[in-house]
């Protein structure tokens, strides 16, 4: 009974796009996915946007992130903000076929998620997941791949403050001692190539301080995999 409930909690209803408000559409109609859906040139390590020819930004030339990919559908402004806020915070978990959609329809998506042999969500601490009732990262790592989504690897073993409200130089350190690997899982990541799941990439302290984690833990590449990146 809970699975049809839930089911059906995720079955997003025909609805006017949230965008031109054309009706019957989907979250998002194609015409307004073809107009801010394009995809971007981006930096292969952070994802941030890059004109064509590099490969990296000059951040991740001066300083390697622990990711060995970053890949992201969107960058976080109109339309998406408002998506992802509804998404995330105002009790609308249906929005994440749409967005599974749109991750893979960006390129090299559908290629990393086969290279995986695991898909992790980021975890939000048990304070945060009861007040919102659901970790939006696991629902969408589950509608790219169920059958390679692991909830019980990478552990969130601190409440911190939320990230949308700190400022950037509280955020970069906020996370150090936030994550850590379930040690009677740690023998699945000997070798292991993972792809990271979150929904939005501002700073990239969230997936940084979690690959660095799993890095110590053995994994071999590490695929980070947002919705949207901030700019």
């Amino acid at each position: 009974m809970f699975t049809s409930l839930f089911s059906r909690m995720l079955r997003p209803p025909a609805s006017q796009c949230r965008v031109c408000r054309s009706w019957p559409a989907q979250p998002v109609c194609d015409p307004c996915v073809a107009e801010f859906a394009q995809p971007l040139h981006r930096c292969s390590s952070c994802a941030l946007p890059l004109p064509v020819g590099l490969t990296q930004c000059g951040a991740c030339l001066k300083q390697a992130p622990p990711l060995d990919q970053c890949l992201a559908a969107v960058s976080y402004a109109f339309p998406w903000a408002h998506l992802m806020a509804d998404f995330k915070f105002h009790d609308q978990p249906a929005l994440v076929r749409f967005f599974a959609d749109l991750l893979k329809a960006t390129p090299w998506v559908e290629h990393a998620l086969d290279a995986a042999d695991l898909l992790l969500p980021i975890p939000l601490s048990r304070q945060r997941l009861q007040l919102r009732g659901y970790n939006q990262a696991l629902l969408l790592a589950q509608q790219l791949n169920p059958r390679k989504t692991r909830a019980d690897v990478l552990l969130r073993i601190a409440d911190t403050p939320a990230q949308h409200t700190l400022k950037r130089a509280e955020r970069l350190t906020s996370l150090d001692q936030a994550f850590a690997v379930a040690p009677l899982k740690a023998s699945l990541l000997r070798g292991a190539r993972l792809v990271l799941v979150d929904d939005v990439m501002t700073t990239g302290s969230s997936l940084y301080t979690a690959a660095r984690v799993l890095r110590a833990a053995g994994a071999a590449h590490i695929t980070g995999l947002v919705i949207a990146r901030t700019e």
